[in-house]
């Protein structure tokens, strides 16, 4: 099945640079990660203190990467630009940018316009006035992952997409506030149904929120659709994603032939937000969460005039 939208594989520049001081997660070099565990999808390991610190400091500098990416954002400038700006944004903190050849993912981020649900490779791909697009920053520092996506408005948005945009932040900033000891990872995916459902969009599932800690990916496995799957329970020390993927229309993903690249199958339009979470005795902490300097949503700034 081929993809019905109107955008195309654009032409990739080289893989970018990575000064010799810049400490390495074990797959930087030859793709291919090593520090998964062998486990049941219900078994989450709590992070020690010590990692749980280094993740503070690793999912700030994600979010002031993710930030000064979208800062850049502008209609007419190519998805590679945007990369180029998060690559060179997470060296300057010492960082590493964790998608870099991560199973041979050839850039430092992803960036994902209308149709294309994630895992989009920046290229010379021309951002268009009136898209949305999701850009994923995760860095790797002191080893540990931070990892966050925004989904933003570029230029004049139509009233449908920037509904899309706007429910799936509202659906997944509602499961984020369930988090807390004792609740049951599959529990997520009723909470954002809820909000999603009644506007009739759709949520995508063959696609996760994940473990994240000292690897880039490993269990709970976090659902974004209504499940009753033994993915684990939350408790004090666990670190995770919820990043829910929602289609105004199709929510079934066809991959371009780049192997990466998910597009939904009627080239319908996407959104998605993303936050590295802690689970704490009192609740949950957004590690990813924005700044008193972080650019405001678009949705918020047209509030305030």
């Amino acid at each position: 099945m081929a993809a019905q939208g109107a955008l195309v594989a654009g032409v990739q520049t080289g893989r970018r640079e990575v000064p010799p001081s810049i400490a390495l997660p074990d797959y930087a070099k030859d793709g291919t990660p090593k520090g998964k565990k062998d486990g049941m999808p219900c078994e989450v390991e709590a992070q020690t203190p010590e990692d749980i610190a280094k993740m503070r400091v690793s999912g700030r500098i994600a979010r002031e990467v993710l930030d000064a990416a979208i800062r850049c954002v502008r209609p007419g400038m190519t998805t590679d630009e945007i990369d180029a700006v998060v690559h060179e944004e997470t060296l300057k903190r010492n960082a590493y940018p964790s998608p870099l050849n991560y199973c041979g993912f050839p850039k430092s981020c992803c960036t994902s316009i209308n149709e294309i649900i994630c895992h989009g490779i920046p290229d010379s791909t021309v951002v268009p006035d009136g898209c949305i697009m999701n850009i994923d920053v995760t860095i790797f520092h002191n080893g540990v992952h931070g990892d966050c996506s925004e989904t933003v408005l570029v230029g004049d948005v139509s009233d449908e997409l920037r509904d899309l945009t706007i429910t799936t932040y509202k659906a997944w900033k509602a499961a984020i506030a369930i988090c807390r000891p004792g609740v049951k990872y599959s529990e997520i995916g009723g909470v954002i149904e809820d909000v999603i459902k009644p506007k009739g969009y759709a949520s995508v599932i063959e696609f996760c929120g994940h473990g994240i800690g000292r690897t880039f990916h490993t269990t709970p496995n976090v659902l974004h659709y209504k499940n009753k799957q033994r993915s684990g329970v939350m408790a004090v020390g666990h670190t995770f994603t919820i990043e829910p993927m929602i289609c105004a229309g199709s929510a079934v993903p066809v991959t371009w032939p780049d192997k990466w690249t998910a597009a939904t199958a009627d080239g319908g339009a996407t959104a998605q937000f993303e936050h590295t979470l802690l689970i704490t005795e009192d609740g949950v902490e957004e590690l990813t969460a924005k700044l008193s300097t972080s650019p405001a949503y678009a949705w918020e700034l047209v509030q305030e005039q």
